[in-house]
């Protein structure tokens, strides 16, 4: 690609949204040329916005230090200056709703991170690797919407990362009922320790709507485009629960799953290491080369040693063993503000411009 396509950032100054801007440095296809956030922010330089909140372990990139940071709420005002927009606002859900499809509405494709739109019917909501041709939606949200271009795609739940791409990987051994439970990380809330010190040393096992989100997202991500809206699958039966964990960055999950038909451990570690989808045919410029890692150490996946492996976008499984009341069980791995959050959404807008969605205005 000769020209870069211009994308914006709504929500710029947010954790998730620092993630974007940082991930987007030196991306072959997209330049971060817009910052939006609320009228506080609007009129400052995009480094003083953020001031001393950049919460990133790499330095705040030049080329946005001097971006003067539009207000979200000028919707084509900002809409005019992209060719597509990432959002991370933080926003009530029905604002969220509403302002991205107004700027759907402007004929500017929106890319969310939010959950807002996760269960809007005709809304994809994609792990590119697993059902890229949800992606087929959009033309039945084009007609909704009344637009030709515009339209909003979601990526799902940071917490369903680690294992969803597990079970889809064992799919044709009939997974049909799964228990899990996540401990996740404190960048998960937009938080780090300075943030949040009540986390050091501590454990919560509560996080506000994400047991709902992780027992059913899944069941989305494997449904299938009926009458211009996606139906869910019904199996397999999920039940879980999410605690919030004194790391910084990744979620891991400890998972037990049944199985209708019933797999060796050689045939379960052979599909999960030969699992790939649409971004690896693709070769998208931020798909892992390989997805999932199996790793035979007793003590992995770890945190410090393998939540950043493939850049973060790739998926760590480790201690499957047979378990004497389910058939199988181990835990699984990923970054949370990669692969589950910022990271997800670029992999998405990859996917959707290598379809055709995205393009230059």
């Amino acid at each position: 690609m000769n020209q870069k396509l211009k994308a914006g950032i709504l929500g710029g100054t947010g954790m998730v949204g620092q993630r974007f801007i940082a991930l987007l440095e030196q991306h072959p296809w997209f330049e971060v040329t817009t910052i939006a956030a609320s009228p506080r922010s609007a009129g400052k330089r995009y480094e003083d916005a953020v001031g001393g909140r950049w919460k990133m372990d790499t330095p705040m990139p030049e080329a946005v230090k001097d971006l003067v940071v539009m207000n979200v709420n000028e919707v084509e005002a900002v809409a005019s200056k992209v060719d597509f927009v990432f959002s991370a606002v933080d926003m009530s859900k029905e604002e969220i709703k509403a302002i991205e499809e107004a700027y759907a509405k402007t004929e500017t494709p929106v890319v969310s991170n939010n959950s807002a739109h996760r269960w809007t019917p005709d809304v994809p909501m994609v792990v590119p690797e697993i059902n890229a041709g949800h992606m087929e939606v959009i033309k039945f949200q084009k007609k909704r919407l009344g637009t030709s271009n515009g339209f909003v795609a979601v990526k799902p739940n940071c917490s369903i990362q680690s294992y969803a791409p597990v079970l889809t990987a064992w799919k044709e051994f009939e997974p049909y009922e799964v228990v899990a439970t996540t401990y996740q990380a404190i960048s998960g809330a937009g938080k780090t320790f300075q943030d949040w010190p009540e986390m050091v040393g501590n454990i919560i096992p509560y996080i506000g709507g994400e047991e709902e989100k992780s027992e059913k997202e899944p069941l989305r991500i494997w449904g299938e485009i009926k009458d211009g809206v996606i139906v869910p699958a019904t199996i397999p039966a999920i039940t879980c629960q999410c605690i919030r964990v004194p790391v910084l960055n990744g979620h891991t999950a400890a998972v037990f799953v049944k199985f209708k038909k019933k797999p060796t451990k050689e045939q379960l570690i052979e599909k999960l290491v030969n699992f790939s989808g649409v971004p690896q045919e693709l070769n998208l410029p931020s798909a892992p080369k390989q997805f999932i890692q199996y790793l035979e150490e007793d003590n992995r996946p770890q945190v410090s040693e393998d939540v950043n492996y493939e850049n973060g976008m790739g998926i760590s499984v480790g201690r499957l063993r047979e378990d004497t009341i389910y058939d199988w069980k181990f835990v699984g791995l990923s970054h949370n503000t990669v692969r589950g959050a910022a990271g997800g959404a670029v992999l998405c807008a990859e996917l959707l411009k290598a379809q055709g969605y995205i393009t230059a205005k």
